[in-house]
């Protein structure tokens, strides 16, 4: 079974869950940084689960260009799944940012939409990992729920 695990990171946060996501697989698995990926990488794979960071309620700058960049129907018969880093919702102080958060969602979304869009076949729900702050670190638990999130995608 081929699995690639594909991030993009500011400081760090959602680097270690895709990290922690492509070890629980075992050591053969892939992480990559968006950038890193060739395409034809794409179409040899059962798997791909993308992360990003969570900038302006969307995924980041590179993740989009990266979505943006597979053909149509260049993830047909691939299962896909999308994870976001972010701050809780209930961490936001700012009546205004929670409306918005409630209005465009997080980056996990949109990142799921477009792999489907490209031809993959969603097979969990997209998910969020929470950080303390804009730069991190990663709220205690994390890494071990994005561990028991991901073996639930994946059917060995």
């Amino acid at each position: 079974m081929k699995i690639l695990v594909v991030y993009d990171s500011y400081f760090g946060n959602t680097e270690k869950v895709a990290r922690a996501i492509g070890e629980s697989f075992g050591d053969d698995v892939p992480v990559l940084r968006v950038g890193d990926v060739k395409l034809e990488q794409l179409s040899e794979l059962d798997y791909l689960i993308v992360g990003s960071p969570t900038r302006a309620f969307r995924p980041s700058d590179a993740t989009k260009a990266f979505l943006g960049d597979i053909p149509s129907g260049g993830l047909k018969g691939v299962k896909v799944a999308a994870f976001d880093t972010r701050i809780a919702q209930e961490d936001v102080d700012n009546p205004v940012l929670r409306f918005m958060v409630r209005l465009f969602d997080y980056a996990a979304r949109p990142t799921a939409d477009k792999l489907v869009k490209r031809g993959g076949e969603l097979v969990g729900e997209p998910m969020g990992f929470m950080v303390m702050d804009s730069e991190g670190p990663l709220r205690e638990g994390e890494l071990e729920r994005a561990v028991s999130w991901a073996q639930k995608l994946v059917a060995f």
